[in-house]
């Protein structure tokens, strides 16, 4: 299975990247760093998942909503208004990811790129309807189980440095991205609702 940086350097992903440097007027190169580096990290939240928010994200990827069709005409939802692809991201990411881990992931990535962390939430904002997507169209093509499915879409091949996420997704800095994704993105963060929630 392809990985999600894979994506990247599809005519897809070159399309998200071209269609988020244009909203934010963020350089393409830094574009594309800025998703290599958080979409790993937001998919490493999925994988750190209760087994009880997994059944609802498993249930999303295998709805006709995100069966892959967006990868297909990403370039027309990018050419025009982009509000609401950037709605529904937002909404996904607010699922997957609660405040404090958005922040700890955009100031984050932001002293890593030099990239403004409102940028940087709007580029990733703009990229998760085509995640989802991405997602979908790999179960339904490769028929693996949740945890194979994220852990391939990571790279987790011995390549993906596990610190590098953590440091992305530690909001509370105590060196532990579990205690905040178990705990404050999937049921213990009323605000974020989980990914139950959303799906």
């Amino acid at each position: 299975m392809s990985s999600i940086l894979d994506l990247l350097k599809t005519t897809a992903g070159q399309e998200l990247i071209a269609g988020a440097s244009e909203e934010t007027g963020v350089s393409k190169e830094k574009t594309g760093s800025v998703l290599s580096m958080a979409l790993p990290a937001i998919l490493g939240a999925m994988k750190g998942n209760s087994s009880g928010s997994q059944e609802g994200l498993e249930k999303a990827l295998n709805s006709s909503e995100h069966n892959g069709s967006i990868l297909n005409n990403l370039g027309g939802l990018l050419s025009g208004d982009k509000s609401e692809l950037l709605n529904k991201g937002g909404s996904i990411l607010g699922h997957v990811l609660g405040g404090s881990q958005q922040n700890a992931l955009t100031q984050n990535i932001s002293k890593m790129t030099g990239v403004d962390s409102s940028s940087i939430a709007k580029i990733i904002k703009m990229a998760m309807p085509v995640v989802m997507g991405f997602l979908g169209k790999q179960k339904q093509e490769g028929g693996a189980n949740l945890s194979s499915l994220l852990g391939s879409a990571m790279g987790t091949s011995g390549k993906q440095d596990g610190s590098m996420l953590n440091a992305l997704l530690d909001a509370d800095g105590d060196g532990s991205v579990m205690d905040d994704v178990v705990g404050k993105l999937f049921g213990g963060d009323k605000k974020g609702g989980g990914l139950g929630g959303l799906f």
